[in-house]
């Protein structure tokens, strides 16, 4: 392979091996917690995680670009650009619960290829190519085939991030499936991809929140978009529906959009 063509899943890889190195040296003991202007805390794991990950990207990839939660975005007309969330679920994080991660996204001319939710605490990588599948620790995984929202088990983060008209819509939905269930930050997505459960809404989002798992969830079959049934890109509103399969994923924006 070129060098302007590399091998990504190993740089991805490589950057989840280094922010989990980082994040889990600072789980559970004390930490500095610094608010930031949208009130989401970020701890000194944050900033440490994704430092060692620009690192590894500048050596290896130099010219791509690169959109990081913690240090801004750089090169982002690059043909290639990696999304970086070095821990998303900071408050599962400082409140020591295992369900944080770390997500990477790799956007190839706007285009989602590759996605990954890593899992630090349980030891879960989760990742997924365009044409290549999606793998659970090395393991295949594919989304269910549940087709309809009374069938579906839905999850989302948690009611606070919703805004009052879009609570709406979430409990109107999620009301009328089999099973709901809160909390989770990114796992949620994981779970989709491994079949477990069959749909993730949420708002409020920003990219490096969505991007690595939309990658994740497209290469295991599934379906994500905005709320409107638009693919997800940098410039997306950051309401996200992600469905196991076409029929649900339209089923359930019918009904959150009633």
């Amino acid at each position: 392979m070129s060098s302007s063509s590399p091998d990504l899943s190993p740089i991805a890889q490589a950057l989840a091996d280094a922010a989990a190195t980082q994040s889990m040296h600072y789980f559970r003991t004390p930490l500095d917690i610094i608010t930031k202007a949208d009130e989401s805390p970020v701890t000194l794991a944050d900033r440490a995680a994704e430092t060692a990950m620009r690192e590894i990207l500048a050596q290896r990839v130099p010219a791509d670009g690169i959109y990081g939660e913690e240090h801004g975005p750089e090169r982002l007309e690059a043909e290639r650009v990696w999304v970086l969330d070095p821990i998303d679920g900071t408050r599962s994080f400082i409140t020591g619960s295992p369900l944080w991660g770390t997500l990477i996204g790799v956007l190839q001319g706007g285009r989602v290829v590759l996605g990954m939710v890593d899992m630090p605490v349980l030891k879960e990588r989760w990742i997924g190519e365009a044409g290549k599948g999606a793998t659970r620790d090395g393991q295949p995984v594919r989304v269910s085939r549940c087709t309809e929202v009374a069938q579906a088990r839905i999850v989302t983060t948690s009611p606070d991030i919703f805004a009052a008209a879009d609570w709406q819509a979430f409990d109107r939905l999620s009301r009328q499936c089999a099973m709901r269930r809160f909390g989770g930050d990114c796992y949620g997505y994981a779970q989709l991809a491994g079949g477990t459960i069959d749909l993730v809404v949420e708002t409020g989002l920003q990219p490096y929140d969505y991007l690595g798992p939309a990658g994740l969830i497209e290469a295991a079959g599934g379906v994500i978009s905005d709320w409107q049934g638009q693919p997800l890109g940098l410039k997306s509103d950051g309401r996200v529906i992600a469905a196991a399969t076409p029929e649900l994923h339209r089923q359930a924006m019918s009904i959150l959009s009633a």
